[in-house]
């Protein structure tokens, strides 16, 4: 997900994301233990689109407190 896309999510929606993108990234872990996956690269795509999303949040968290 990019940067953008990002930045046009409401707050609650963001967080919403943010929980659904963690999950479907432990299930891919799983699966990846249990069989390889096609393309081990998703399991990296999730984890910088997590990064992407917290940090979006932390920024409107700082945005919010000045």
């Amino acid at each position: 997900m990019k940067m953008e896309v990002i930045r046009e999510l409401g707050t609650e929606e963001l967080k919403e994301r943010l929980d659904e993108e963690r999950k479907q990234l432990v299930r891919l872990k799983l699966n990846h233990a249990v069989s390889p996956l096609e393309n081990p690269n998703k399991i990296k795509e999730y984890r910088r689109t997590i990064a992407r999303m917290m940090t979006e949040l932390r920024k409107r968290e700082k945005e919010a407190n000045n």
